[in-house]
């Protein structure tokens, strides 16, 4: 196994962990705003106030996505399987 193959293999691993977060954290940052906006406008400065509805928005975007998120890290998982033996044939 070369170094770019180790590159290659770190850059998709890193693909698939950002494309896999991004609607959990999508969300999380949409809610936190329009929260801190509503504590902003009615001067409600509760630091608690804005985690129950993250949590919410969170779980909600995990049951809507989890099969896809799934299927994506088993897709990855499948083809970095299926490359081990091409890696150990460069070493």
């Amino acid at each position: 196994m070369d170094d770019a193959a180790v590159i290659d293999i770190a850059v998709q691993a890193m693909l698939v962990a950002a494309k896999l977060s991004a609607p959990m954290l999508l969300v999380a940052l949409c809610i936190g705003f329009i929260v801190s906006l509503f504590q902003s406008v009615t001067q409600i400065q509760e630091p608690t106030l804005s985690f129950v509805p993250k949590a919410l928005g969170v779980a909600v975007v995990l049951v809507l996505s989890g099969s896809w998120m799934l299927a994506e890290m088993t897709e990855f998982t499948t083809g970095l399987f299926d490359r081990i033996p091409d890696l150990l044939a460069m070493g």
